[in-house]
């Protein structure tokens, strides 16, 4: 059984009580409820702020449910051992992160959305450009296409061995993990051009070798409109998808103000410069 499903995800329904247009916007020292086991539930808006309510069985309820380690468990990276700095993170999504330096930044959000389509059996939408462009899809992969190097390029070779299981899955991704990253998702992105439209899923993104991502897990919102975010990532080397403290304002950590509008946005360990938010093009 594939790690996701042995621990099951929340199905929240949760309702938005009615707040007076008085409410006071300062906002004080999050309270988080250490015996809670999601995100949604963990981790308690500041005063004044609710959980954005999402769409039933959307990818963004999806990462609102998502299932988090213990307190205080420790980053580690792909070799299971402790990385250096360890006052990123407030909370790890209980998801492995596999014996190889693969799955960073750009690739944490690919494995947590292709694992809600995988859940979801919707198998036919799961598939990612590589960087060179060239697309690859799980269905062909199940059906024995992989991948071969030559002369520094990929081309695709039909074994002709089938396999549709979760650990063929895995090993799927494991190619997509090679062969894609921040330039390959930026191009198979749109941008978010107002705050009133970011949501959960969405993500901040610089393309480049090396390129940063971090994903919107959690939207908060006011009785006026205004949103919180929560963020998480991965990073170099491969390491378990943690969500982040905001360092430069710590009453408000660890949600954070986002305005696609601003010439740079601080998170925990990256500077976003510009503040470019993208949508996946198949959420949109």
């Amino acid at each position: 059984m594939y790690p996701l499903k042995r621990f099951g995800l929340l199905l929240l329904l949760i309702s938005f009580q009615n707040i007076s247009s008085q409410v006071i916007e300062t906002t004080i020292p999050l309270v988080i409820d250490e015996t809670k086991s999601s995100i949604r539930t963990r981790f308690v808006p500041p005063k004044g702020f609710y959980w954005a309510k999402e769409q039933p069985g959307s990818f963004s309820e999806f990462l609102n449910d998502f299932p988090l380690h213990p307190p205080n468990f420790p980053v580690r990276d792909f070799t299971g051992a402790l990385i250096g700095q360890q006052q990123h993170h407030i909370a790890l999504l209980k998801i492995n992160v596999g014996d190889k330096n693969l799955q960073q930044c750009a690739d944490a959000w690919i494995r947590l959305y292709a694992e809600y389509l995988w859940i979801n059996q919707k198998f036919d939408d799961i598939g990612f450009e590589f960087t060179s462009t060239q697309f690859f899809p799980w269905n062909d992969f199940k059906n024995g296409v992989r991948t071969k190097e030559f002369n520094k390029k990929v081309r695709f070779v039909n074994t002709g061995k089938a396999d549709d299981s979760y650990e063929s899955f895995q090993k799927y991704l494991e190619v997509i993990f090679r062969y894609a990253g921040t330039i390959s998702l930026d191009r198979e992105s749109i941008p978010i051009k107002n705050n009133a439209a970011i949501r959960t899923g969405d993500f901040l993104i610089k393309p480049g070798s090396p390129g940063h991502l971090v994903i919107i897990v959690g939207v908060a919102r006011n009785a006026s409109g205004k949103k919180l975010y929560l963020l998480a990532e991965s990073f170099m080397p491969a390491q378990d998808i943690h969500i982040l403290v905001n360092h430069r304002n710590p009453q408000l950590s660890p949600w954070y103000e986002l305005d696609v509008d601003t010439a740079e946005t601080a998170t925990a360990k990256y500077i976003f410069k510009p503040s470019s938010i993208k949508r996946f093009h198949a959420l949109r």
